[in-house]
């Protein structure tokens, strides 16, 4: 596992920056703490290095900031060619589920404290090396037990939405996560998982059946029948019918 990183922390409140700082600096696995008071001068200390320069392996980011909040400036940061994990330090949770939906990989809390800092670079690290050893397979960060492991998009069977919260199933275990099936379905169509239902979401591969019931439509996934609404009936025969025909072509 890769051991060193650079980290840019962003806070428009000098002592939350500070203390910020200083835990970062504390930290063995951080190489170089970069520190910015509001989203401009973030974005300027990331250009600062030019395109032969290492960039920031992770940026945390307060939320509420003058001008450029946290958010928006990780919507700026998802367009950079290699952009950096984020991760939102704030002292309101309010925000949480949309820091989520942009793919933040953690969400801390003000104060914050040194154990659960070191949790989230932890998240990043895992999250880093798994991408570069399986850039095609996209990696989740899920607790169990009070462990962190990393859970692969390919080791998922199908999703089910509960509130802001996704429950990912696998052949053996699930797995809550905070994050919206809405975002899990646009960060999956091209991995193969369709939305079949508001609260489904499934792998197109594993469907084994599709089949009319007095009650509507379902599939079977692992043995288990899942609802297929209405209105996602005739996409999902669609796709059905062209997954099919591509595997007869092989």
């Amino acid at each position: 596992m890769t051991t060193t990183m650079r980290v840019l922390a962003v806070d428009d409140e000098p002592p939350a920056l500070d203390e910020l700082a200083f835990l970062l600096r504390s930290h063995p696995a951080i190489s170089a703490v970069v520190t910015a008071n509001n989203a401009s001068d973030a974005l300027r200390a990331m250009q600062d290095g030019g395109p032969h320069e290492p960039g920031f392996d992770v940026v945390l980011l307060d939320i509420r900031m003058p001008g450029l909040d946290g958010l928006e400036l990780a919507k700026v940061l998802v367009n950079f060619a290699r952009p950096p994990a984020v991760v939102f330090v704030t002292a309101h949770d309010d925000r949480a589920v949309d820091a989520y939906d942009l793919g933040a990989v953690d969400y801390l809390l003000k104060p914050v404290r040194a154990d659960r800092l070191d949790e989230s670079l932890r998240r990043v690290m895992l999250l880093r090396d798994a991408a570069s050893a399986t850039p095609e397979d996209e990696v989740i960060p899920v607790e169990l037990a009070g462990i962190t492991t990393m859970l692969t998009r390919s080791s998922v069977h199908w999703v089910e939405a509960q509130g802001d919260y996704a429950r990912l199933h696998t052949r053996d275990d699930s797995h809550l996560v905070r994050i919206p099936l809405s975002t899990l379905e646009s960060r999956w169509s091209e991995a193969g998982f369709v939305r079949i239902h508001r609260s489904y979401l499934v792998a197109l591969r594993l469907i084994t059946q599709l089949r009319l019931t007095p009650s509507g439509y379902v599939v079977i996934v692992d043995n288990r029948e899942l609802p297929v609404s209405r209105r996602h009936t005739r996409e999902l025969k669609d796709r059905l019918v062209r997954t099919a025909k591509a595997g007869w072509t092989r």
